[in-house]
């Protein structure tokens, strides 16, 4: 094995000032003092949360009006899948099972909570048999006929 001399290395310096401590107003005279050059600048809007410039938008976004939200089931809706499912014996929660939703999602429906979905819609219409979209809404469900074909063919 070969031996490998070490040298101690000492360093003899003080450190330099930290970020913090050369911002200071008394790190700033300080070197104004020794007659070094200092670089300052100020930065717009710094230590803030001011991200984008006032524009002429933004007094027309304070000047609207309108509030924007989703459509909600109508209450009539509601009583007619209330009823429907009453008629049919059924609870809420044995209607959510035969349509596959949480109990929950029929309350909301029932209560005029929910958003419209038309493929909820439409599995609550065929379970209580009444219509619930469109101008019927409360009509009896007419069951869909497959047109009548004949076994000849042309």
């Amino acid at each position: 094995m070969a031996e490998s001399d070490w040298d101690t290395v000492t360093v003899l310096r003080k450190k330099g000032p930290t970020a913090a401590q050369s911002k200071s107003k008394q790190a700033i005279t300080a070197a104004q003092r020794r007659g070094e050059q200092l670089e300052t600048s100020k930065k717009w809007s710094a230590g803030q949360n001011k991200q984008h410039l006032v524009t002429k938008n933004t007094a027309n976004l304070d000047r609207e009006t309108e509030e924007l939200h989703h459509q909600r089931v109508p209450l009539e809706v509601g009583k007619v899948i209330q009823q429907g499912r009453q008629e049919q014996g059924l609870t809420q929660k044995d209607l959510a099972t035969k349509i596959n939703e949480k109990p929950q999602v029929i309350s909301d429906y029932e209560c005029g909570k929910a958003i419209p979905n038309n493929v909820v819609m439409g599995k609550i219409e065929r379970v209580i048999g009444r219509k619930l979209r469109g101008r019927e809404i409360g009509q009896p469900l007419e069951p869909k006929t497959k047109p009548e074909t004949t076994g000849k063919k042309k």
